[in-house]
């Protein structure tokens, strides 16, 4: 089988953010260096000669893009500063890119001012749009969905959502067969037959349980400042609250509008601060703010090499989080102070617009990793064990 040449893939590669790659000569310092290294003795260099010489199939079936944490050790000890670290996290972003069939995640990642107007406009757009249905304001109690109607938020909030889980399955569909082609194998065939079943539920539970939802190598082999900085400043910490924290705001949210449904409470009515639901949406919107709030503050002092370039698409990520949760607070002060205030209603508009401009644009920004991540670490716990029909040495 002769392997397809994309003459411009060094090029759009640094249009994505990596740095002179054509200073790596295969040395094997980052290799050596790296601590996720354990028997493949190619990784990271491999994935930058594919860039060098255009092998761009090759480079999306890669899974290993997706393993890499962004430590920065292989950039700080590269003896020609290629920064294979920033290599990384630019393929990382065209992948994304390449995965996605509507170009909306390569306007965002090379057009900043486009994609700046995109997140303004979608703003807007929700904002306008729930705002032509509200209803009467209150003052006698905050009644959040007599001014914007209840209905009209679910209704909206489900086909944002199953346009994003379209959007995210057409990627990870394209990221399989990438990875399928690559190997010689397809998806079905890994995981057809009995045999097979204790594999897959093995490989899962390794990527999603044990690596994406544990971060069990970022804690363990990826924290080099764990001797300089306390727990609660550590990447793997940082990055773990703002993950839980987004977790839980959306099950909590989910949760909400259950028990509405079954007649039990109804939605945004004020409950104790013991109540269960809100109880895991408060602790949720504190990890998220902090984990959000330290992130930013990072990037924008470079705290270290990991937060040293950043993309527009980066920006509007952490802005859209935050802004989310920070709403998401004021919101429930207001529902809480013992007259209901006029601004409640505007906030509570403006949280609602950027939720949902969040969640429609998770599959074209940098979040699309945490659906990419855990399929690619699937495939690599995977192909760690042997298939059914092979022999164990």
């Amino acid at each position: 089988m002769t392997a397809a040449v994309h003459t411009g893939l060094y090029q759009e590669m640094q249009a994505f953010g990596a740095s002179d790659i054509s200073a790596c000569f295969s040395c094997g310092t980052c290799t050596a260096t790296c601590p996720l290294v354990e028997q493949d003795s190619t990784f990271p260099r491999r994935l930058i000669r594919y860039a060098q010489v255009g092998l761009k199939d090759e480079l999306l079936a890669s899974k290993e893009i997706w393993s890499c944490y962004y430590c920065g050790e292989c950039s700080e000890s590269c003896p020609t500063a290629a920064g294979p670290s920033e290599f990384m996290a630019a393929a990382r972003r065209y992948a994304i890119a390449s995965y996605d069939v509507t170009g909306l995640a390569r306007l965002m990642y090379l057009r900043p001012f486009i994609g700046s107007a995109i997140a303004l406009l979608l703003a807007a757009f929700f904002a306008l749009f729930m705002f032509a249905g509200h209803g009467e304001q209150s003052s006698e109690t905050l009644a959040l969905f007599e001014f914007i109607p209840y209905e009209l938020i679910h209704t909206t909030g489900l086909v944002v959502m199953v346009l994003v889980a379209l959007a995210g399955l057409v990627g990870i569909v394209r990221m399989a067969r990438h990875i399928g082609r690559s190997e010689g194998v397809s998806l079905r065939s890994l995981l057809a037959g009995r045999a097979a079943l204790g594999r897959t539920w093995a490989a899962l539970w390794s990527a999603i349980g044990v690596e994406s939802l544990g971060q069990r190598r970022y804690r363990a082999e990826c924290e080099p400042e764990v001797a300089v900085l306390p727990w609660y400043r550590r990447r793997w910490f940082v990055h773990a609250a703002t993950m839980w924290g987004f977790l839980g705001l959306l099950a909590a949210t989910v949760a909400d509008y259950g028990l509405d449904i079954l007649g039990w409470k109804e939605t945004g009515t004020p409950v104790p601060l013991w109540y269960p639901i809100r109880l895991l949406g408060t602790v949720a919107g504190i990890l998220l703010v902090y984990g959000v709030t330290v992130l930013i503050v990072d990037r924008y002092r470079r705290a270290d090499r990991s937060r040293e370039h950043s993309s527009n698409a980066d920006w509007t990520l952490l802005a859209l989080l935050w802004v989310t949760g920070v709403t998401g607070f004021v919101l429930e002060l207001a529902l809480y102070l013992p007259d209901a205030p006029a601004w409640g209603y505007w906030v509570f508009l403006f949280h609602v617009a950027v939720a949902m401009e969040l969640v429609l644009l998770a599959p074209f920004m940098k979040l699309a990793h945490a659906i990419y991540r855990p399929v690619a670490l699937f495939f690599l716990a995977l192909a760690r064990r042997p298939a059914p029909n092979e022999a164990t040495p």
